[in-house]
């Protein structure tokens, strides 16, 4: 029997503009990985020589130009990952954005996992556990307003195809249609650092990224000119007790030294609705319409 050869892919632009944990994130998916394909799109910094400067010979750079006209539903994003997607060579492909990094810690059990889902022709995908960093290091989203799960594996059947705006995956049937990925659920975490940046980075790229959803008039009427973000966004925040991944600790270093004021406490009044949903969440594991763009087996 052949062993499962794996690629690991992502994408990316502006990364040392918007401070993205890229590095990071892209060390963190290599000890995984027979090959790493990133799609680079074309932009105003060096993001090209950050991934180079990384100097691993199974990291193959795809060089792209975004079409910045397409902002209904952040369809760029997906546009950009079926690119790197589309070059994988692997049995199975491991998905991370450019400020999501995997723990050193699940490494051996997602490979597991993928051994053992590769046995099982009905399991297409793996569903990874998501923990959200919130305006620190320090402290996690809590309650339904922060996605749980997502698929972050797949088979390499050449259907699968990244949906939306990047966040799950689906299948192309031969129809023309999609359907939804039979997905496998693990205890494999992702660590997601996008909400962690210092407030005016925050603030430029959340306008940034609006621009991939609505015109340059729908941005510049709903979204805050101000140059610091406030992040009091969150409906609840809890303290991280756990350890970060060993590829962030240099960064984390960098970032606390820059001393960016944070209250944990300067939270958003939840709706009635998600008080009752939550209260439910906390009792009984369920989440209450929870969003599922998979079918899970």
């Amino acid at each position: 029997m052949n062993p499962i050869t794996i690629s690991g892919f992502s994408f990316v632009r502006n990364a040392r503009k918007f401070d993205f944990p890229l590095v990071e994130s892209l060390r963190s998916l290599l000890p995984l990985c027979d090959e790493l394909v990133v799609a680079v799109g074309a932009g105003q910094d060096d993001t090209l020589e950050m991934i180079r400067a990384i100097g691993d010979e199974r990291i193959r750079i795809v060089e792209t130009v975004w079409d910045d006209t397409l902002r209904e539903g952040g369809r760029v994003l997906a546009q950009q990952t079926n690119i790197a997607l589309a070059e994988c060579r692997g049995d199975w492909c491991i998905y991370l954005q450019a400020d999501e990094v995997i723990h050193e810690e699940d490494h051996q059990l997602l490979r597991q996992t993928i051994q053992q889902a590769n046995g099982d022709p009905k399991v297409e995908a793996l569903l990874m556990r998501y923990i959200h960093f919130y305006g620190t290091y320090d402290y996690v989203g809590a309650g339904r307003q922060w996605y749980r799960r997502e698929i972050r594996a797949v088979r390499n059947t050449r259907s699968v195809t990244s949906w939306g705006d990047a966040q799950g995956f689906r299948k192309l049937l031969p129809s023309g249609q999609d359907a939804l990925l039979q997905a496998r659920q693990t205890e494999v975490r992702i660590f997601h650092y996008g909400w962690v940046r210092p407030p005016q980075v925050q603030a430029s790229k959340q306008r940034n990224n609006s621009r991939m959803w609505h015109s340059d008039e729908w941005v510049e009427k709903n979204v805050a000119q101000t140059e610091n973000f406030s992040y009091d966004g969150a409906f609840e925040l809890r303290p991280f007790t756990g350890t970060h991944p060993s590829f962030m600790q240099q960064r984390i270093a960098n970032h606390r030294q820059l001393h960016w004021t944070f209250d944990p406490t300067r939270t958003r009044p939840r709706p009635l609705r998600v008080r009752i949903t939550d209260w439910i969440e906390r009792h009984t594991g369920w989440r209450i319409g929870e969003y599922r763009n998979f079918v899970e087996v």
